[in-house]
């Protein structure tokens, strides 16, 4: 079966369209099919078949058996003769025109209404482009016409231009990509990319948003895109906002992510994709909280991350120091407990915990939560919430009346492995009943954050409902290399809906670099160092993402980057608007970043946690778990070098040869 872009016919296709849709799609697997959508782009061709590098372009006309017999005996009617094809010939002739330097391709106007017969007697003059009758547009006939009249083969940069003149949507930027030459910039100015067909494919699922109810079981209507590192995910969402911003300009629209780097990032390309569009609602999930945060009710301030470890450490101290629950497990239920829909210890009690990595007992489940509410107490006495506490404050806000939330009509959500199943919950109310549009991107090799949980465990059916996209166009095939062998040798047997990468045709570069320090102090300096080297050979600072493992690092090595190139060299994404600037941020909120070089420092920390003597055999393998997925994820930011530092003695999995 071809594959056809989009999936289903145009919201308002004529039932012609639908059939010729439908008959095309009977073509063999090696067939793509591209609709035009009138709507952003005006008239022009209906179809663009590419089969085999070759191409053709059809219109489809409307016109009937009537309609002919019409235009030959007018007076008998009563009435003007219709002109039969000529509208749907001009289209095809003009679009032809615009690519005539690129290639002299074919195009067919097809009446699926009308016979070859009828054709002849109202076809005044024959030209290059080909009348069809419908003894040609049947599924089993239809592939032997197409036999000798597709254009001669052409190039892959022939047909990206030509592409880009009849579906205009897939126009990537050369700036919205980070395989850009960063060291000498003799080169001719780079031209746009385009989507290749498989994003397109999955940019424009399910676009027919009608106001009528879906006919299935669920209020709303769903798609997942999942997809390796680098393969797109981000610009889907941002380029779906877009167009269906202008297919459909009365929706509300609103989009989400987790963390403020990635949003500030998401805005600023599609402030340039819409010309500085407002209209799409961009936020983080939390911002969001906050923005529909009622006036009636304070917002106390959250607590420090530093100062949440020490009243863990209180609690744990005071209640569960005899028992075999560490100080980690505590945190880690606190956080499990409030992303969900539990509110009481009787929630707490029956709640299912698989894959929580330590099973707990009836009797120790009331000692945790027992500790837990101890931490909240602790929390209120110093008029301080955590980040669980927003949306569980919302909800309940929400449900006691005290807050009136909106609705949209479309919801799109990046990086949604990072959304809490609380989370989902939300948006599945603010989501407009009935006819309300879900869109979901995600790669589970990097759900560090939410771990354990599947999506129907948060509440979404997605069985069905599923693409993936398993090319990566960020990085190179030696950091994606090594970036997999990674993943694989330190969890080989994980495979949670994970994406396996198509290295087919990626670009090859330089081996990543692993740098062993003695100190932090020289680590620190010894990226200085590079960072200088690269910037004395044209690296503009913009191109430069700096990754350490703890938070509490980046702001110290902002100081010492400003204090050795020049103040407001180096800012954090997540609280600046970056220009041409060194970027700096911690591993967690990196997700979603790219950039040419990258240096991912402080991954001794990571090893070092997991070493402790005071882990159980189920908190280390949960910790290597999380860890193992951060680091497949800074080392995919990168998109041609990639630099790790280490202090100390090289662990064998950093050993490059």
């Amino acid at each position: 079966m071809a594959t056809l872009i989009p999936t289903t016919p145009i919201q308002g296709s004529p039932p012609e369209v639908i059939r010729l849709f439908n008959v095309m799609k009977r073509l063999p697997d090696e067939a793509i099919v591209c609709q035009r959508l009138p709507v952003l782009h005006g008239s022009g061709p209906d179809f663009c078949l590419i089969w085999h590098e070759r191409l053709l372009f059809f219109a489809v006309s409307e016109a009937t058996a009537l309609d002919v017999q019409r235009n030959q005996q007018p007076d008998l009617f009563g009435e003007a003769a219709k002109a039969i094809g000529t509208e749907e010939e001009s289209r095809l002739h003009d679009f032809l025109q615009t690519v005539a330097d690129i290639a002299n391709l074919p195009g067919a106007v097809l009446f699926p209404n009308v016979s070859e017969k009828q054709l002849k007697t109202v076809r005044l003059e024959e030209t290059a482009i080909q009348w069809v009758g419908k003894e040609h547009l049947s599924p089993a006939r239809f592939s032997e016409w197409l036999n000798g009249r597709l254009s001669q083969p052409l190039s892959p940069q022939q047909i990206d231009q030509i592409r880009q003149q009849f579906t205009p949507e897939v126009v990537v930027p050369s700036v919205f990509t980070v395989r850009q030459p960063t060291e000498r910039h003799i080169e001719a100015k780079l031209d746009n990319y385009l989507l290749d067909y498989d994003q397109e494919h999955a940019l424009k699922l399910d676009l027919n948003l009608t106001k009528a109810g879906h006919d299935t079981a669920k209020d709303y209507k769903l798609r997942l895109i999942n997809g390796v590192a680098g393969s797109g995910k981000s610009l889907i969402v941002i380029y779906r906002a877009h167009m269906l911003r202008r297919l459909f300009p009365d929706k509300k629209i609103l989009l989400l992510t987790h963390n403020r780097a990635l949003i500030q990032d998401l805005r600023r390309r599609y402030a340039r994709l819409s010309d500085g569009d407002k209209a799409v609602e961009m936020r983080t999930f939390m911002g969001w909280c906050y923005r529909h945060w009622p006036r009636s009710n304070q917002w106390r301030k959250l607590v420090r991350y530093r100062d949440r470890l020490d009243l863990v450490t209180q609690v744990w101290h005071e209640q569960l120091r005899d028992t075999a629950v560490s100080e980690q497990m505590l945190m880690d239920e606190i956080d499990w407990y409030k992303d969900r829909l539990l509110f009481s210890e009787a929630d707490y009690l029956s709640a299912d915990r698989s894959g929580r990595g330590f099973a707990l007992t009836e009797s120790m489940r009331q000692k945790m939560f027992a500790a837990m509410q101890g931490y909240h107490r602790g929390l209120q006495k110093r008029q301080l919430m955590d980040w669980g506490d927003v949306p569980r404050q919302l909800w309940r806000l929400w449900h006691e009346g005290e807050v009136a939330l909106p609705h949209y009509d479309i919801i799109l959500v990046d990086e949604a492995q990072f959304f809490a199943p609380l989370w989902f919950e939300i948006i599945k109310r603010i989501l407009t009943p009935q006819t309300g549009h879900l869109f979901l991107v995600a790669d589970a090799s990097q759900g560090f954050l939410k771990r354990k949980q599947s999506w129907l465990s948060s509440g979404l059916e997605v069985r069905g409902r599923v693409h993936r996209l398993t090319k990566s166009y960020r990085t190179t095939r030696e950091i994606l290399d090594f970036a997999t062998l990674l993943y694989r040798r330190r969890l080989p047997d994980d495979d949670d809906d994970i994406v396996v990468p198509d290295v087919a045709n990626m670009p090859h570069g330089v081996l990543p670099v692993v740098l062993s320090l003695t100190s932090e102090q020289d680590e620190v300096t010894r990226v200085i160092n590079e960072i200088r080297q690269l910037h004395q050979n044209g690296v503009p600072w913009r191109d430069i993402l700096i990754i350490h493992a703890s938070r509490e690092e980046t702001s110290h090595i902002i100081t010492r980057l400003n204090r050795a190139f020049g103040a407001n060299t180096a800012v954090d994404p997540g609280k600046d608007n970056p220009q041409n600037q060194i970027r700096v941020c911690s591993l967690n909120a990196a997700t979603g970043l790219e950039s040419p070089i990258v240096f991912l420092m402080g991954t001794h920390d990571l090893y070092e946690m997991e070493q402790s003597i005071r882990l159980s055999d189920e908190e280390r393998a949960e910790l290597v778990r999380d860890n193992t997925r951060k680091l497949y994820m800074a080392i995919t930011r990168a998109g041609q070098r990639l630099v790790i530092t280490y202090v100390g003695h090289l662990p064998e999995i950093f050993q490059i040869d």
